[in-house]
């Protein structure tokens, strides 16, 4: 029997769900309709057709990237927050994110990040191009090193694989007279720990190089 109760936001987590999942093309209507132990009508009801159902995964997903919240105690702390927060979000939800950037929304489902890491970037002390220099340079260093993720998840396996080549290359001795760090690259890469410090160092960087208040070049 169907089914007598159903919201919209069952509809849209279910759905949201399958294309987490499986990705969009998993998402049809009848699927959706028996997942959720219910009729294909009832589903229209509460969502319309197809179409109209991706676009409000897609409002949701922007929605849900405007929540992350900074964490830490200084401005430092608080921007590589942001930047371990996106990251993780986008890694999250790698088809949701496809379907925002194929209507358009990208720069739009950016925007609250963005307006987080200026607001930080504020608080350190940054103005005008240099605070706007921060804040891009975070958002691209995420966007980069997500897209690395993703091909290497998505990539044949390799062999040999580069933690293979690397132990060979401790094993023989010819690693610049380095083996502690052939022994590293040899080791699987944890890909969070390697993203907060490569975020880290950059953010440290460019805050480093802020020019004191009221100075002036030129």
């Amino acid at each position: 029997m169907a089914r007598t109760a159903l919201t919209r936001d069952e509809v849209l987590d279910t759905a949201a769900a399958l294309v987490k999942e499986h990705g969009p093309a998993a998402l049809t209507m009848r699927r959706l309709a028996a997942e959720l132990g219910t009729a294909v009508t009832s589903i229209y009801w509460h969502v319309g057709n197809r179409e109209s159902l991706l676009d409000a995964l897609v409002e949701r997903t922007v929605a849900d990237l405007g929540t992350l919240r900074p964490r830490g105690t200084d401005p430092a702390a608080r921007i590589v927050s942001v930047a371990v927060l996106l990251r993780r979000a986008l890694r999250e939800r790698p088809h949701l994110v496809a379907l925002v950037h194929e209507r358009g929304l990208t720069e739009r489902m950016f925007l609250p990040a963005q307006r987080a890491l200026v607001h930080e970037a504020h608080e350190a002390g940054l103005r005008g191009p240099r605070a706007a220099e921060l804040v891009r340079a975070v958002q691209f260093q995420v966007v980069g090193h997500v897209l690395v993720e993703r091909n290497r998840d998505r990539a044949p396996a390799q062999s040999p694989a580069e933690t293979d080549l690397w132990a060979a290359e401790a094993a023989a001795g010819t690693a610049d007279a380095d083996p502690a760090l052939a022994r590293a690259l040899a080791a699987p890469i944890d890909t969070e720990a390697l993203f907060a410090t490569s975020v880290r160092a950059l953010v440290t960087g460019l805050l480093a190089a802020r020019r004191p208040s009221g100075r002036r070049t030129g």
